[in-house]
C-alpha cells in the first residue's frame, strides 16, 4: 500500500512528459499512455524553436484581411481543405473575436505570464536531466524582403517590446554579415532572448527516459472511453479499465476528442505545419531565421536543416499534402540561393491551436481531480515545463505561481 496519488498523464509528448516528471518530483505515481512512443509525434518534428519572445498571438489587427490573399498563393503561408471549412466554423469566429486590438492585448498579456518565466523552466530541467548541451542559446533573426513587409507586422514588435522582449533592428548589412547565406532580404530584427534545440527528438526522448529512471510507467495504448460516473476510471483500447487519484488530459490536438468523451467544450484545431531536413544543406546558418515575408523557419539541428512552417486547416485525419514541404523549398531557395534541396525527408505534424492561442492549462469545469495540459499552438516546446510546473502545482493542490484564468477550459 502506499499514500503516494496515482496520476495517469494522457499523452507522451514533450508537455505530458514534462508533466509527469514535475508530478513524480512531488511524490506521485505516475503513469502514462500514448498509442506511439514517447516523444514521437509532434514533439519530434518541429523546428527546435524555444521562441520565449513569441507574446504575439496568431490572430491580430489586419490578419483576417490578409487571409485571403494567402489562401489564394499557391505559395502562401495559410491552406485551407474546404471540405474541413463547415466543422472548424465556430472556430473561425471565436478567432475573429481574438483578433480584435483590446483581445490581442488581453491575450498577449496572457502568452507573456507564460513566456517570460520558460527559459528558466526549461534551463531547470534540462540540467536535472542533464540535457544541458540539446540547448542553445543564440537568438533568432526575423527577415523581410522590404520595409512595406516589415510594416505590416509593426504591431507585433511593437507588442513583444512593450513585453520586454529585447528587439535589435537591422538592416540588410547587419543580415550579411550575421548570416552571409542569406540573400534578397533588406531588413529585419535580432531577438537575442530565443533559445533552439539542437535535436526536439532527441530531447523529447531523453526526457522520456529520465521520467522513466524516476519510476515513471509508459504503456502504449489509447483511451476511447470513460465511465460515465466516473472519469478517473478511463477505459483503454483493449479494455482494461484502471482507475486513478487524478487525470491530465495532454494529448494535443487528440485532446479536443477526449474533451468531447467528457462531455467538457473546447475549440481546438490541428494547425498543421510542414518541414524538410536536408541532411546535406550545403550551406550553414549561425541561428535560426524567421522569413517574416513567407512565414516559414530555417534551423540548423543536428539531423540537418530544418525548413519549416506554413499552416494547413484539414483536421487530424485527412492524409498530409507534402506539397507543402516543397513548396515551402522552393520559396527557401529564393532566400538561400545556394541551398542543396537533393536530399530531404519531409514532415507532417499537428500543432494543436486554439483560436485565441493561450493553451488550456486548468482544472476541469465538471469533473473533480481532472486537469487539461493541452492547446499550446507554436508554443508547446517553448512552455512545456513551465506547463509542466504549473499543472503539477494545481493538481497537487499547491497555490500556482501565476494566475491561471487565461488559460481555463472554461472560456470556451
Amino acid at each position: 500500500m502506499t499514500d503516494r496519488p496515482s496520476v495517469l498523464v494522457i499523452g507522451a509528448g514533450i508537455v505530458g512528459i514534462a508533466c509527469g516528471i514535475h508530478l513524480i518530483e512531488r511524490g506521485a505515481e505516475v503513469t502514462l499512455v500514448d498509442p506511439e512512443p514517447p516523444g514521437s509525434l509532434t514533439s519530434s518534428g518541429n523546428a527546435g524553436g524555444l521562441g520565449s519572445t513569441e507574446v504575439m498571438p496568431i490572430g491580430a489587427p489586419g490578419v483576417i484581411k490578409r487571409i485571403p490573399g494567402w489562401l489564394l498563393d499557391p505559395l502562401g503561408p495559410l491552406s485551407l481543405r474546404w471540405r474541413h471549412l463547415p466543422s472548424m466554423l465556430p472556430w473561425l469566429l471565436h478567432f475573429h473575436r481574438a483578433s480584435g486590438r483590446h483581445e490581442v492585448e488581453r491575450i498577449s498579456k496572457g502568452l507573456s505570464s507564460l513566456l517570460r518565466r520558460s527559459m528558466q523552466d526549461t534551463r531547470e530541467l534540462v540540467h536535472r536531466a542533464n540535457l544541458q548541451n540539446l540547448i542553445t542559446e543564440r537568438g533568432a533573426i526575423t527577415v523581410y524582403e522590404n520595409e512595406k513587409s516589415r510594416q505590416l507586422d509593426a504591431l507585433e514588435w511593437q507588442i513583444k517590446r512593450e513585453r520586454g522582449i529585447i528587439v535589435e533592428a537591422l538592416d540588410a548589412a547587419s543580415i550579411k554579415q550575421m548570416e552571409p547565406a542569406l540573400h534578397n532580404v533588406s531588413c529585419g530584427y535580432f531577438t537575442p532572448q530565443w533559445c533552439n534545440t539542437t535535436s526536439p527528438i532527441r530531447l523529447a526522448e531523453s526526457l522520456a527516459s529520465f521520467l522513466h529512471s524516476m519510476g515513471a510507467k509508459f504503456v502504449r495504448g489509447r483511451v476511447d472511453a470513460f465511465q460515465e460516473d466516473d472519469p478517473l476510471r478511463p477505459v483503454m483500447l483493449n479494455s482494461t479499465v484502471s482507475s486513478w487519484d487524478k487525470v491530465i488530459v495532454a494529448a494535443g490536438v487528440w485532446s479536443a476528442e477526449l474533451c468531447h468523451l467528457l462531455n467538457e467544450s473546447v475549440l481546438l484545431e490541428s494547425e498543421r505545419g510542414y518541414n524538410t531536413t536536408l541532411s546535406d544543406p550545403g550551406i550553414n546558418l549561425n541561428r535560426q531565421i524567421i522569413f517574416g515575408d513567407r512565414k516559414f523557419v530555417a534551423t540548423e539541428i543536428e539531423e540537418g536543416l530544418r525548413i519549416g512552417g506554413a499552416a494547413e486547416f484539414a483536421g487530424i485525419y485527412a492524409p498530409p499534402d507534402y506539397r507543402r514541404s516543397e513548396r515551402l523549398l522552393e520559396i527557401a531557395k529564393t532566400y538561400l540561393p545556394d541551398l542543396n534541396i537533393s536530399d530531404g525527408k519531409s514532415w507532417m505534424g499537428h500543432r494543436p491551436s486554439t483560436p485565441d492561442s493561450l493553451p488550456v492549462i486548468s482544472k476541469s469545469i465538471r469533473h473533480p481531480e481532472l486537469y487539461y495540459a493541452f492547446g499550446h499552438g507554436h508554443i508547446g516546446l517553448t512552455t512545456a515545463a513551465t506547463t509542466g510546473h504549473l499543472i503539477a502545482q494545481l493538481s497537487m493542490g499547491e497555490k500556482p505561481d501565476i494566475d491561471l484564468s487565461p488559460y481555463s477550459i472554461g472560456r470556451f
